[in-house]
């Protein structure tokens, strides 16, 4: 494919977005010409332009984005169904006809054989709106299944659970990125901004050249951290500690903000209790920061009149990530850093619609409209929408690494759509072998993931710009995909499969193939719920290049009733939450009393060291489609090990030397990376690739009790010498 940065009109191209992460980057699409040199938006394919207009990237594009018309090529992807032929043992080809028939055939016998739940339904973070909106409704009515839950359990639920019984609502920015830029202070948490979102880095910078300070908070000295005022680097793990500790020399030194956490906020006294036994010298012990460290960050945060604290996976995918991000956000409540203009605590959101893959009925315990799925009313008011009695719906199911451990157990049958959780789960080996033991597997994928090679019937599906939805990125700000061109013969969308199934499950009707009217279906659903897009139609996002949620349809009558008026929801869409007052039933926002407590699996004799994984910025997630772009394989092609030249010493290893690193679920092997931009207790892998440098096949799934976020960014490990690149040197001689 033809990538052209250089910008163009609209008039010229298709206006769009990003395919990757939550930034959804605004582009244009121009169709690149045929043979006999005339325009066409077919299998010829698109080219890449930049859009400026768009507030969020202004034009800018990582390098991601820019290579993603490459994976629409019919050579780079799935472009038939696929069928295990029981007199091979293969995937063969096979026509539609034939793979939805034994779909929906195997899922309604192991139904009716097994009980509902014993079919289930892993989705993913990168599905739109409408997908993740049809698949919820299809397992809770056509398969009549609790057990659905998605991807992007992964990626920020721990955020989300903190942010909901802080404030009553979780959305991931309460207010536009830009306002980042001018802030004070930024506290930036366990992000590497630089590698995950390039064109979120402008921002940073505007805030450094507008007199700003930024904090960042890794255990590495990224690209990201090389930009701040101030890098603390905390032992992986500790970041909880490290919050506490803040906040007690908040308290100590006599900067607390008491008119806003008497106007505005409750449960302060056992905050304040709590902060008190984290004094600055045994956080350092726990965290590895100095106290000079940890009073420097206080005075740089609450000096400037407006402060910003982001989290991201760092913090989050952790075994006590909801309880670390509370006492992230309990600074911020307790220095009046919230519910005011420049300031306040936001999550990065990392998948290309985590926010509204979760809002929508994809996750375990929720409808649509960011509803619970145990609120008497919530069910009510679906089920109205769904034509069904409320009843019929089945109740919370398991969370996603639960329910992929119970495969082939109680769960014997599985419909996964763009997910590839052998690569990206904790514990994949085992996650590996739980596909393996299922009666049936169904896949719906872009490409022959890693996942989809295990199945028994694979669907290939259309890609984001070969079909019209919405996503909703990481401030909330819901956005309208358009098609740009044709998808290979062969393939279908993804609401076309569900249309398909549910037709022969018998509930044709209630799934339509058209995008925009599953999206006026979920604005009627969502009306009146936390996250209500009713007032939101294709038309106001094309006009207004995206609409933030709540924007409840009617104006401020149905706001107040539908609880609009507890986020300060507009008919017009909200761009800043909690300005008036926080989403809870008082309006205030809650305190939540922490305390550190250690990871669930700690270094010892046997496993010294610390894992902690992450992303570079050529690759995405588990790899599955940019490890099909040349480009980008060039740039990042393989796995790593990264380390300190300390422990390098220690070991006798040498750059380029494979490692075998070896925790208690499993070995992974790559070649090392040395750099003094890591602890020296502590190694790094990126976990994008499959094989032998599987970085998630050592992972820890032990979950956060709240989020049931496994325990992805710190596990124990040790490290041998799998093979010193001098003797990879004298065996090829």
């Amino acid at each position: 494919m033809c990538v052209n940065s250089t910008a163009h009109s609209a008039t010229s191209g298709t206006d769009t977005h990003c395919p990757y992460c939550a930034l959804q980057c605004g582009m244009a699409l121009i169709p690149l010409p045929d043979s006999n040199g005339t325009h066409t938006a077919t299998r010829a394919g698109v080219e890449v332009a930049e859009r400026p207009s768009f507030p969020v990237n202004r034009g800018a594009l990582c390098g991601k984005g820019r290579t993603a018309p490459a994976v629409l090529a019919p050579q780079a992807r799935l472009t038939q169904p696929l069928v295990r032929r029981r007199s091979s043992g293969e995937l063969e080809p096979a026509s539609w006809e034939e793979a939805l028939d034994l779909v929906a055939t195997a899922l309604d016998r192991t139904r009716i054989t097994h009980g509902p739940d014993a079919v289930s339904v892993f989705g993913g973070g990168g599905l739109t709106n409408e997908k993740a909106y049809a698949l919820g409704k299809f397992a809770r009515l056509v398969l009549g299944t609790s057990q659905i839950d998605y991807n992007g359990r992964f990626c920020m639920s721990s955020a989300a659970a903190a942010g909901t019984r802080a404030f009553g609502v979780d959305r991931g920015l309460p207010f536009p990125l830009s306002d980042v830029a001018r802030t004070g202070c930024l506290i930036l948490v366990g992000s590497n901004l630089a590698e995950t979102m390039p064109p979120a880095m402008r921002y940073l910078k505007e805030l450094r050249d507008g007199g700003g300070t930024l904090i960042v908070v890794d255990p590495r000295r990224t690209r990201t951290a090389k930009q701040a005022t101030l890098h603390l680097a905390p032992r992986p793990g500790t970041d909880l500690a490290l919050a506490l500790g803040l906040l007690h020399l908040v308290i100590a030194e006599g900067r607390l903000d008491q008119d806003f956490i008497d106007s505005r906020t409750t449960g302060w006294t056992e905050a304040h209790s709590a902060a008190m036994t984290y004094r600055p010298e045994s956080v350092e012990r726990i965290t590895g920061v100095s106290e000079p460290e940890l009073r420097e960050a206080v005075r740089l945060f609450c000096e400037p009149e407006h402060s910003m604290v982001l989290t991201a996976r760092g913090p989050e995918q952790q075994s006590n990530g909801t309880d670390a991000v509370s006492a992230w956000i309990n600074l911020c409540l307790a220095t009046g850093r919230a519910g005011r203009p420049l300031s306040g605590y936001g999550c990065l959101t990392g998948q290309g619609n985590g926010q509204g893959g979760r809002e929508h009925g994809q996750k375990a315990d929720q409808l649509p409209g960011y509803r619970k799925l145990d609120d008497p009313r919530a069910r009510a008011h679906v089920a109205r929408v769904w034509g069904v009695d409320a009843e019929v719906l089945p109740g919370p199911g398991r969370s996603a690494y639960e329910l992929l451990d119970a495969l082939g157990g109680d769960i014997r049958a599985l419909l996964l759509m763009g997910s590839n959780p052998v690569v990206s789960g904790p514990r994949a080996a085992h996650v590996e072998q739980r596909l393996r033991a299922l009666d049936f597997l169904a896949v719906c994928d872009v490409v022959l993931s890693e996942s989809a090679q295990h199945a028994d019937v694979v669907l290939p599906v259309a890609q984001w710009a070969e079909e019209t939805g919405t996503t909703t990125n990481l401030e909330g700000r819901v956005l309208l995909r358009r098609k740009a061109a044709d998808p290979p013969a062969g393939v279908r969308t993804d609401l076309d499969v569900l249309n398909g199934l549910a037709a022969r499950l018998g509930w044709e009707r209630s799934f339509p193939t058209d995008a925009e009217e599953v999206f006026d279906e979920l604005g009627r659903a969502s009306a009146g719920g936390p996250a209500d897009y009713s007032g939101i139609t294709y038309a106001r996002i094309a006009a207004e290049d995206g609409v933030f949620w709540p924007c409840p349809e009617g104006g401020a009558e149905l706001a107040e009733t539908a609880g609009g008026a507890e986020t300060g929801a507009h008919a017009a869409g909200t761009p800043r939450l909690f300005l008036d007052r926080f989403a809870t039933p008082d309006g205030r926002a809650r305190f939540v009393a922490v305390t550190h407590r250690p990871n669930a699996e700690e270094p010892d004799a046997d496993y010294p060291l610390r894992l902690t994984t992450g992303r570079v910025q050529a690759q995405y997630q588990s790899g599955a489609q940019t490890r099909r772009v040349d480009a980008l394989n060039r740039a990042a092609p393989g796995p790593f090990v990264e380390l300190h030249p300390r422990l390098a010493l220690r070991l006798g290893a040498e750059s380029g030397d494979r490692l075998a690193i070896v925790s208690r679920r499993g070995r992974a092997v790559a070649p090392a990376r040395i750099t003094r931009g890591i602890r020296p207790d502590t190694v790094f892998m990126p976990f994008h690739w499959y094989g032998e440098g599987r970085a998630n096949t050592l992972t820890n799934p032990a979950l956060d009790p709240t989020s049931r976020m496994p325990e992805f960014k710190t596990c124990a490990v040790r490290i041998e010498l799998a093979a010193p690149v001098s003797q990879e040197r004298d065996r090829k001689r």
